[in-house]
């Protein structure tokens, strides 16, 4: 399990996150304490990240935990532990993975235990006594939001938008409602709600933030005893239905930040890289030949590291100054020692020592990241597709097939990539006429294959990233909040349209409901999104109420 480094800067926000770090940090060694004797953790590979986030493997050590192996089919390494304890998540197919897992352990007296993240289900325990598993013992830990930052916080729910638009499974909304109410007990009654959107399909028209919201005030109702008499800390939340705005996460990030997700992924904090990129010449100027194969660099992008936290939002083109002015500046704190006439202040430059040789460690690290970067987005693929994406968002073309996009499939580049430009174009052109849709569906399954039209594009045109052409939303939209800015100041920049060189997310309306006035003077741009537009107010308890 890869373990990212845990340290104090969850606390230095506006909020101190760390306190949602160590309450699941707590019930988690509870969750292991419960069952004396060595343990063996057999971990769901997808939970190991999140669960990184939340206790260390050192840590995990001092509770017995012995040994930890990815849940995979077959029979278990060996080992000499009493207890075996499964992470899963509530997947069928992993409960066969688990059984698999138990009956191959024949004759072995061990306790075996499943502990269910964030739920256990019904159609998960039956499945296990089908399968003949019936005597472990089951529990639940139920992960609620994980803090990646001091100002982030996430339930790495990454297929919760697929769950409720494609499988109509709605599960993930009791998870969100849950959460919100275990934010509250530790953070203070939230006074003001504002939430925009519906979850409404064929056949199951349901307003899912409404159901969160109805879930929060019957869960309120419910813990009226418990209630916290905290002064509130979180002033307003907003819940936004991914669907008011499936256009901005098309698009691609041009942040510092943002480009290292793009071109080499971010997962739970930690992004990896090729690793013969980070390795320093000896003394002699010739490159170490390392013996064996070599994994992949693994680096922790948090706010940890100074640095990284005054760059990771800049505008890519505004990143290599930034280094440059953070070398000189490093350069100079070196230097010091030079003019150092006394005792004392020779005493304050060695004290200053550790910290100058941790800022230079992560100036060469972000350098050697910034090259790998520019590597990528100095390529003419990235930016023509740059140049496409934009013009999409200024409604240039919109309305034809566009020649780029036939390129990319005619020389069969990664689908993911062509569908994504598809989808750009379909959406800032409120949709395609059939003719226009048409083509590109034909084109892809003559390319790509018969089977694209149920794994991909099937499922497109249900969530509405593929349609047929109706209001003209994004152009009304475009006018009336300006969602493309064409004089972004990249290097100094005074609007959020910085974040993608022009674009500017429809989300730049969330600033407004946090003013004195809410989301009232928005009434006209709100009705042109889709779902309904919520307001909640939340009464503080009794005791904190003013008289």
């Amino acid at each position: 399990m890869a373990v990212p480094l845990l340290g104090s800067h969850l606390s230095n926000g506006r909020i101190n996150v760390g306190l949602l770090r160590e309450c699941s940090r707590r019930e988690l060694l509870q969750c292991l304490d419960k069952h004396p004797g060595s343990k063996a953790l057999v971990w769901d590979e997808k939970l190991t990240g999140p669960f990184g986030l939340v206790a260390e493997y050192p840590l995990l050590r001092e509770h017995e935990v012995d040994v930890m192996f990815s849940l995979k089919p077959g029979q278990l390494p060996p080992n000499q532990v009493v207890n075996v304890i499964f992470i899963t998540r509530p997947i069928l197919s992993l409960m066969d993975i688990i059984a698999d897992n138990i009956l191959n352990e024949k004759g072995k007296t061990k306790d075996y235990h499943i502990l269910f993240v964030p739920r256990k289900t019904v159609l998960c325990e039956n499945r296990l006594k089908a399968l003949g598993v019936s005597f472990v013992n089951i529990e639940e830990y139920p992960l609620d939001f994980i803090p990646l930052d001091n100002d982030l916080l996430s339930l790495e729910m990454e297929s919760s938008f697929k769950e409720c638009y494609l499988e109509s499974d709605y599960t993930s909304l009791f998870y969100v409602a849950n959460s919100l109410m275990s934010l509250q007990l530790l953070y203070g009654v939230v006074p003001k709600i504002y939430a925009k959107g519906e979850m409404a399909k064929a056949i199951v028209c349901v307003q899912s933030l409404q159901r969160v919201l109805d879930m929060m005030m019957r869960k309120k109702r419910e813990m009226a005893d418990s209630e916290s008499q905290l002064p509130p800390q979180i002033d307003t939340v907003l819940l936004l239905d991914r669907n008011v705005d499936l256009l901005t996460p098309l698009f691609t990030q041009l942040t510092y930040e943002g480009l290292i997700d793009e071109l080499f992924g971010i997962h739970n904090t930690t992004a990896k890289f090729p690793h013969e990129r980070f390795l320093q010449p000896d003394d002699k100027g010739v490159n170490p030949q390392p013996s064996g194969p070599q994994t992949d660099k693994k680096v922790v992008l948090n706010s940890a590291d100074e640095l990284f936290s005054d760059i990771r939002d800049l505008n890519f083109s505004a990143v290599g100054v930034h280094l440059s002015r953070k070398a000189k500046q490093i350069s100079a704190a070196f230097e010091e020692h030079k003019s150092a006439k006394t005792v004392g202040e020779m005493k304050q430059y060695v004290q200053r020592l550790p910290y100058m040789q941790k800022a230079k460690a992560s100036l060469a690290m972000h350098m050697t990241i910034a090259e790998l970067i520019k590597e990528e987005t100095d390529k003419e693929d990235f930016r023509e597709s740059i140049r496409i994406e934009q013009e999409f968002a200024q409604g240039l073309d919109t309305e034809k097939i566009n020649s780029y996009i036939e390129k990319y499939i005619a020389l069969k580049k990664p689908l993911t990539k062509v569908l994504r430009l598809i989808c750009i174009q379909c959406q800032t052109n409120n949709g395609f006429k059939p003719k226009m849709l048409e083509y590109y569906i034909r084109e892809i399954v003559h390319t790509y294959g018969f089977e694209q039209v149920s794994k991909t594009l099937t499922p497109l045109e249900t969530v509405g990233l593929l349609r047929p052409q109706g209001a003209r939303t994004y152009t009304a939209m475009r006018k009336s909040i300006k969602l493309f800015v064409e004089d972004v100041k990249e290097q100094n920049p005074d609007d959020i349209a910085f974040v993608y060189s022009g674009y500017a997310p429809l989300s730049r309306y969330v600033n407004v409901a946090i003013s004195p006035h809410g989301w009232r003077g928005l009434e006209e741009v709100l009705r042109l999104l889709p779902g309904p537009t919520i307001e909640e107010r939340q009464p503080l308890p009794p005791g904190l109420q003013k008289r």
